[in-house]
C-alpha cells in the first residue's frame, strides 16, 4: 500500500518553518524599540530544533525516496547534493540568529538593531526561497513517489 503521507508531511513541515519565518519577521519589524523579549527567547530555543527536524525529514526520508525516480535520478542527485549543502549553511546561520535572539531576549544587544534586522531578514528570506523551491519542485515529485508506492532507497 502506498505511503501517501510523505508529501503531505513534507508540506506540513514547510508550513511550520514558514510560521517560524513569520515570527522572525515580526521580531525584525519590532526593532529597535518594541522587541518582545519573551518572543526572542522562545524563538531562540525553537529555531534550531525545528530546522534540524525538517532537515532530518528531508535528508533521511524525502531525498532517498526521490532518488527512486529512475528517469530523474541523475538530475536530482546534483540538486539534492546542493540542498544538503544549503542545509549546512542554514544551520550555521541559524546558530548566529539564535545567539542574537537569545541576547535580545535577555535584554542585552549582542549586535546593533540594524545588524539584527539584517540577520533576521537574510535568514528568513533565504529559508522562504528554499521552501518555495522545494514546494514547487520536490513536493510534486514526492507525490509521484507516494502514488507509486515506492519506499525510500538507501543512499
Amino acid at each position: 500500500m502506498p505511503d501517501h503521507n510523505r508529501a503531505a508531511g513534507f508540506s506540513t513541515q514547510h508550513r511550520r518553518l514558514l510560521a517560524m519565518c513569520d515570527e522572525l519577521e515580526t521580531v525584525a519589524d519590532s526593532l529597535p524599540n518594541n522587541v518582545d523579549r519573551h518572543k526572542c527567547l522562545a524563538l531562540s530555543r525553537a529555531l534550531g530544533p525545528l530546522l534540524a527536524e525538517a532537515q532530518e525529514l528531508e535528508e533521511g526520508e524525502i531525498f532517498p525516496a526521490l532518488l527512486t525516480l529512475r528517469p530523474l535520478q541523475a538530475e536530482l542527485g546534483g540538486t539534492l547534493k546542493q540542498l544538503r549543502f544549503d542545509h549546512q549553511l542554514d544551520l550555521f546561520y541559524a546558530e548566529e540568529v539564535q545567539e542574537m535572539l537569545h541576547s535580545y531576549g535577555e535584554g542585552r544587544r549582542s549586535v546593533s538593531p540594524e545588524a539584527a534586522g539584517f540577520m533576521l531578514r537574510g535568514f528568513f528570506e533565504g529559508l522562504r526561497r528554499h521552501i518555495a523551491f522545494e514546494e514547487h519542485l520536490l513536493v510534486p515529485l514526492m507525490q509521484l513517489v507516494d502514488n507509486q508506492g515506492v519506499q525510500p532507497a538507501t543512499i
